[in-house]
C-alpha cells in the first residue's frame, strides 16, 4: 500500500519519475536547483540529476520561458517553474507569440511545460496571489491543466512533459502541504487532457470548478446532504480543452449549474463554462446559471481581508441553497 502523500510530493514524485523515464526532459527556473524552488517542488532533484538537468536560472522570467522554446523546438521536453503564476506576465508574449503560434506556423513542435504556483489563501498579497488562467483561455495552442488532488496532480505532469504542445500546469499554492488533502498515490498513469472527473455525484444541482475549489464545494455539498439536497462536483482538471461532454451529462441530470472560479468574475473561465452551459444545456436548465469567483478588487495581505475576498466553503453553500430554491 502507497504511503499518503501530499500535493506537493506527488508534483515531485512525477517530475522526479519523468525524469528518469525520459533523458530529454529536464528543469529550469529560479533557485530550482540547490534552494530546491520556492516552495521546495524541486528539492533533492538537482542531487538525483546533476546541474546539467536542472538549471539555476537568472531572474528572468523572459529569459526561462524564451529557453524553454528553444530548448522544446530543439526536440528537448522542459519544464519550466515560475516562482509566482503572477510573474508569467514578463514572459507573455514568448508564450502567445511564439510557443502557442510555432507548430501552426512552421510545422515543428513546442514540448515544454510551465508550472505556475497560483492562487490566495497565503497572505501572499497583490503579486504573488493572482489567478491569470483567464489571460491564456483564448489562445488556441496552449493547453491548461489544474489538478485538485495529489493523484491528479502527478498523472498532471506526467501528462502535460509529454505532450508535443506546450502546456501550463497551473499548481494551487495553499494545497502543497494542506495534511488533509494527503492521498494514497503510488503509481500512476499520465491523465487524458480534456478529460475531466466527477468529485462527487449527485442529483440536484451541479457545481462545475477546477483547482482548490473543488474542495470548498465538496465541503459545501456535504453540508447540503445532511438536509437531503445531492449536489454532484464537477472537477474540469483541464481548463483547454474542457471536458464538453461531462459538463452537459452532469447539467442535464441535475438541472441546476453554479460554475466556481477562485479569480474574479470579469472575464472569467468561469463566464466561459457558463455561456457553455446556457447554449447546450438550456432546455434541460430550471434555473438560471450561477456564478462565483472573488470580488473585484487585487487581492489584499491581510488574511481577514483576504478570506473576506475569495470564494469559499461557505459562500458555495449559500450560492448552492439560493440556486436549489429556485
Amino acid at each position: 500500500m502507497a504511503k499518503p502523500i501530499t500535493f506537493v510530493e506527488a508534483i515531485t514524485e512525477g517530475l522526479r519519475e519523468e525524469m528518469q523515464r525520459d533523458p530529454d526532459v529536464f528543469l529550469l527556473g529560479q533557485d530550482i536547483g540547490v534552494y530546491g524552488g520556492a516552495f521546495g517542488v524541486t528539492k533533492g532533484l538537482i542531487d538525483d540529476f546533476g546541474k546539467d538537468r536542472v538549471w539555476d536560472t537568472p531572474l528572468s522570467e523572459t529569459a526561462i520561458i524564451g529557453n524553454a522554446i528553444g530548448a522544446a523546438m530543439y526536440g528537448l521536453r522542459p519544464v519550466a517553474e515560475m516562482q509566482f503564476a503572477d510573474f508569467v506576465a514578463c514572459g507573455f508574449n514568448q508564450l502567445i507569440n511564439n510557443a502557442a503560434k510555432m507548430h501552426y506556423r512552421w510545422g515543428p513542435n513546442v514540448p515544454m511545460t510551465l508550472r505556475l504556483p497560483w492562487g490566495g489563501g497565503v497572505s501572499g498579497g497583490p503579486f504573488h496571489s493572482g489567478c491569470m488562467e483567464a489571460w491564456f483561455l483564448n489562445v488556441p495552442g496552449l493547453k491548461l491543466i489544474c489538478p485538485s488532488t495529489p493523484r491528479d496532480a502527478k498523472a498532471a505532469i506526467k501528462a502535460a512533459i509529454r505532450d508535443d504542445n506546450p502546456v501550463l500546469y497551473f499548481e494551487h499554492k495553499h494545497m502543497y502541504r494542506d495534511p488533509k488533502l494527503r492521498q494514497e498515490v503510488g503509481d500512476v498513469e499520465a491523465l487524458e487532457i480534456g478529460k475531466s472527473r466527477i468529485a462527487r455525484p449527485g442529483r440536484d444541482a451541479t457545481v462545475v470548478t477546477f483547482g482548490i475549489m473543488v474542495h470548498y464545494a465538496e465541503h459545501a455539498a456535504e453540508n447540503l446532504a445532511k438536509e437531503g439536497v445531492e449536489v454532484e462536483v464537477l472537477d474540469l482538471l483541464s481548463l483547454r480543452p474542457y471536458d464538453t461532454q461531462a459538463i452537459i451529462d452532469s447539467v442535464t441530470k441535475t438541472s441546476r449549474a453554479l460554475v466556481v472560479n477562485e479569480a474574479t468574475l470579469m472575464g472569467s473561465v468561469a463566464g466561459e463554462f457558463a455561456s457553455f452551459i446556457s447554449e447546450h444545456c438550456f432546455e434541460a436548465l430550471d434555473a438560471p446559471v450561477m456564478r462565483m469567483g472573488a470580488l473585484e478588487c487585487p487581492i489584499p495581505y491581510a488574511p481577514e481581508l483576504e478570506q473576506e475576498m475569495l470564494p469559499n466553503a461557505a459562500k458555495i453553500e449559500a450560492a448552492l441553497r439560493k440556486l436549489v430554491s429556485y
